[in-house]
């Protein structure tokens, strides 16, 4: 049998160019950060809203949402989205349309996705954690409508962020009850029942079916908590 000499690669081949890099992105990181946090907090009360960028127009998600983007400039706020299709795009245009501000964090992702055009200001991000950061930091509220893993990822972060005290106690509305249902009973047995969360968990979110419903909610706590923004006559 042949004997085979081991032969140690240099420590350099066992990195590739995109580690070597890494000191130099951390620039990069704070350039965004810097960038985002410049524009995003000249565009007074903002509401997030997260939806799936995949649902249709003429979906009855996607004319909630749209109505939901109306409701909110009619209330004096502004909205923020991902600034997509889908979703994103509905919410952004009812607000378009009803005069108000409409932002958009936009990032480039392999299936989609491309800013649509009901945006009055947007912000292009290369890393998900700054934008996420974005979404969070400049919110007085969150609505969240049905959709995928990304919408399940930054509702969970929300309520994760709420719990622990790491954001303001800003009101969170799920809407539409067929769709979100099944999670929140899981919530309500699996979580509570098996004490990985305490019942009063449960309050940090309000479950709704109508943007009607959500923006009263969003209304209710922010006067409940006195906050006060220049409402849109």
């Amino acid at each position: 049998m042949e004997n085979k000499k081991l032969v140690l690669r240099e420590p350099e081949a066992l990195f590739n160019d995109f580690t070597k890099e890494d000191p130099w992105r951390i620039f990069r990181i704070m350039a965004e950060f810097v960038e985002s946090f410049e524009t995003m907090s000249s565009q007074g009360p903002l509401v997030t809203v997260f939806g799936s960028a995949r649902t249709k127009p003429g979906h009855k998600d996607y004319l909630e949402a749209e109505k939901m983007g109306r409701l909110l400039v009619e209330n004096g706020y502004g909205v923020l989205t991902g600034g997509g299709p889908g979703i994103m795009e509905a919410t952004n245009r009812g607000a378009h349309s009803a005069g108000g501000i409409s932002v958009g964090l936009n990032i480039k992702l392999p299936m989609e996705q491309d800013a649509n055009p009901y945006l009055t200001s947007e912000v292009d991000f290369r890393y998900f954690f700054i934008r996420k950061v974005n979404f969070l930091k400049y919110a007085l509220g969150v609505v969240a409508f049905p959709g995928g893993f990304g919408t399940l990822d930054e509702m969970m972060e929300t309520l994760t962020l709420i719990q622990t005290n790491k954001i303001n106690r800003i009101p969170l509305v799920i809407v539409g009850k067929k769709f979100w249902t099944p999670l929140i009973e899981w919530f309500e047995t699996s979580l509570v029942d098996e004490n990985k969360i305490s019942s009063s968990d449960l309050r940090y979110f309000k479950l709704v079916d109508s943007s009607e419903e959500a923006m009263n909610h969003i209304l209710e706590i922010h006067k409940r908590e006195g906050l006060v923004h220049t409402v849109k006559k």
